[in-house]
Order: structure tokens, then C-alpha cells, then sequence
């Protein structure tokens, strides 16, 4: 829950850009978004818009989508700081 609060204030700052990695976590895990897109009870063209970066999933989904990938919801996000 502290993760997500900590992104809600850097989405809230600006310092998070509007993009997500779903792809590339899908793609490093073999995962296909028709399995991700069941096992989050959405449609597959959600999931996929999400994954295209069309829209992004709320925040609460984005945590879904890291519980079921097992991952650090940290990884899901880019951030638009430049390095």
C-alpha cells in the first residue's frame, strides 16, 4: 500500500510520465495479455490498450496487474525525469 501511495504523489507531482512497461514485464515473462487480460476479468482490448500504452489503468489496476505479475508495481512505470 506504501507504493502506491508514493506513486499517487508522484503522479500527482508530474514527475511520473502517462506511460507504462506491461509490455516489456509481459514480454520478460512470457506472458500473453489474453491470460493477463482473464486473470484481471477485463476485456482483452482493455488489456491491450493498456500494453500499447493507449490508456493507462488506474492506479488500483496497476496494482492488480503487479500482484498477478509478481512484480514490484515500481516496475510497471516509467518515469519522464531525465537522467
Amino acid at each position: 500500500m506504501r507504493c502506491i501511495y508514493i506513486i499517487f504523489l508522484l503522479l500527482k507531482t508530474n514527475i511520473i510520465l502517462a506511460m507504462n512497461r506491461i509490455k516489456e514485464v509481459l514480454d520478460k515473462k512470457g506472458i500473453k495479455q489474453t491470460w493477463l487480460a482473464e486473470q484481471l476479468g477485463k476485456s482483452y482490448n482493455m488489456v491491450n490498450s493498456y500494453v500499447q500504452n493507449r490508456q493507462q489503468p488506474r492506479l488500483e489496476v496497476l496494482n492488480d496487474i503487479a500482484k498477478i505479475l509478481d512484480v514490484d508495481i515500481i516496475e510497471l512505470i516509467t518515469s519522464n525525469k531525465k537522467k
